[in-house]
């Protein structure tokens, strides 16, 4: 993860920020009583909503979706199809997730890089005094239970964040990071396995990394700096 920023895989389509994905499977979503949806907020076919959920204006989620019991996806929150949002995660105003993206329990997407309660004036802070940066999610990545991704960041394709990381830059395609600041320890397949990796000239300014999954057998490059 250090010494670089995100990259979108070779054999996967960039993430495009205009044209967030969305979809519909023919069914009917489905929501607990209990949870809190904004009738401004956009809800695909297959999606379910559980108890103490909060949805709130103009979020956008896709089609076959689950949200956890207690999760919050805030003000124009964008989530693809077939994500998994589970209990109590937090994704704040800006967040981007693509499809197949998975959120643990008590995970938090950071929106705020210089949180403050008021202004020097000791005002109390509104919306138009800072901006939000929200954290962008490739297509089927997964953020573990608790962990904490900081605002403006992004979490590339297929990538894996470990329980309880503290994710502080940008973690690239296929990536497992862990612990406290995260830090890249393998890389991972879509199937979940770490995988064997054969690395080319490090004298390179920019390179492709072969990897192979000893699992599923799928094997595939993906762009990185030396």
């Amino acid at each position: 993860m250090d010494g670089h920023g995100y990259r979108p895989a070779l054999d996967s389509p960039p993430l495009d920020l205009n044209n967030p994905p969305t979809g519909g499977s023919g069914l009917l979503p489905q929501r607990a009583d209990a949870a809190e949806v904004s009738p401004d907020a956009e809800i695909g076919p297959g999606t379910r909503i559980w108890h103490q959920a909060q949805v709130r204006e103009g979020a956008r989620i896709g089609r076959d979706c689950i949200i956890g019991k207690g999760a919050y996806v805030d003000v124009g929150v964008h989530i693809g199809d077939r994500c998994k949002i589970q209990n109590y995660a937090c994704l704040y105003r800006g967040a981007m997730l693509y499809d197949g993206v998975f959120v643990g329990p008590g995970a938090i997407l950071c929106n705020d890089k210089y949180p403050r309660a008021v202004n020097a004036g000791l005002t109390l802070k509104s919306l138009q005094d800072w901006t939000p940066r929200g954290v962008i999610v490739g297509y089927g990545a997964s953020i573990g239970a608790g962990a904490i991704v900081l605002p403006g960041l992004s979490i590339g394709e297929w990538a894996m964040v470990g329980a309880g990381a503290v994710v502080t830059g940008d973690v690239g395609p296929y990536e497992l990071v862990v612990g406290n600041p995260a830090r890249i320890r393998a890389y991972v397949c879509p199937c979940g396995e770490v995988v064997r990796r054969v690395a080319p000239d490090p004298a390179s300014h920019v390179y492709r990394l072969s990897l192979f999954c000893g699992k599923c057998g799928h094997a595939w490059m993906v762009e990185v700096d030396p």
